[in-house]
């Protein structure tokens, strides 16, 4: 049994999806962010940074994972699933893994802190993140009119990137002529355990599509910035 604490943002759902995917036994456990659940002394035991999602894997002796890559290359070595075992392919999803760790990830939450959170509007801080995140999108749409998936065969990869880039809105990202990451991230909902991974904790999806309920979250999740 895994227990997983985590909360309705990409970086939990990327675990959440992995998880389901692999058909590994977890049990779901909310980290409200709103009240400070992630700066408890239970959770910062489990989690040295005060970050979800993080893991603890039962059937391991209590190991306690944090950080999201990391835990999707530990369930995917475990479950022996998404990830290949020969050098050349593991390099290759980590390479893509990476990508969305230190690119995709970064540069979309920035994006939404200036463009959604933040009471004042600073202009060339939205439009820096804003563009950076559309540079980062066509790499990977460059990436995607050469394979179907980023990394030859589906993969931990294609989860992790996809859990982001499906928010794109939220981060008022434009996606307009990416023709083969609209094809991806189309073909991403129909693998085994996305929708229901995207639900756990709990569902968002309902907000991306409503700007006055996007408008209303955003006012709730600004006390988070400091947080």
């Amino acid at each position: 049994m895994i227990d997983l604490y985590t909360s309705p943002t990409p970086n939990g759902y990327k675990v959440s999806c992995a998880l389901e995917a692999m058909k590994l036994d977890y049990k779901a456990h909310l980290i409200n962010l709103g009240e400070g659940d992630q700066k408890k002394p239970e959770f910062l035991a489990i989690s040295a940074n005060g970050r979800i999602p993080a893991i603890v894997d039962r059937d391991n002796e209590d190991l306690a994972i944090f950080e999201s890559g990391a835990i999707m290359i530990y369930l995917a070595e475990k479950s022996g699933m998404l990830i290949p075992s020969d050098s050349k392919g593991r390099a290759k999803v980590i390479q893509w893994l990476m990508f969305q760790m230190g690119g995709i990830g970064p540069m979309m939450g920035q994006a939404n802190v200036f463009f959604r959170y933040f009471p004042e509007k600073i202009q060339p801080a939205i439009d820096r993140y804003q563009n950076e995140g559309r540079r980062l999108f066509e790499v990977l749409d460059t990436q995607l009119a050469k394979s179907e998936w980023l990394a030859d065969d589906y993969s931990i990869a294609d989860i992790a990137n996809w859990c982001w880039t499906r928010t794109h809105k939220w981060s008022g990202i434009s996606v307009d002529g990416l023709d083969n990451l609209a094809r991806w991230n189309d073909a991403m909902y129909k693998q085994p355990g996305m929708l229901e991974g995207i639900k756990v904790p709990v569902s968002i999806d309902n907000i991306l599509d409503d700007d006055k309920k996007m408008k209303e979250f955003a006012d709730r999740a600004r006390k988070n910035l400091q947080t």
